[in-house]
């Protein structure tokens, strides 16, 4: 992986995972999901600004899960 991280800070870094519960390490996993799909999210409310949240939502869930798995998961939504 290239990283512009100097190896004794990933070397530090990848000790502190070590040390982490397997607890903590998976919170640490979901916030990082939850925070890219917030961002994910406000792009989506940028370029449709009239959208709701419902709207913004649904974008999100097609973009993320791809055309066939989200007709799948949901069927057809109104305001798509």
């Amino acid at each position: 992986m290239k990283t512009d991280t100097p190896k004794e800070v990933l070397e530090i870094q990848y000790e502190l995972y070590r040390k982490m519960s397997p607890e903590k390490r998976i919170e640490l996993v979901f916030d990082a999901y939850r925070t890219g799909q917030l961002l994910s999210m406000a792009g989506i409310k940028s370029q449709y600004p009239n959208a709701n949240e419902s709207e913004v939502w649904h974008i999100w869930a097609k973009r993320h899960l791809g055309e066939q798995l989200y007709k799948e998961a949901y069927g057809s939504v109104k305001n798509e």
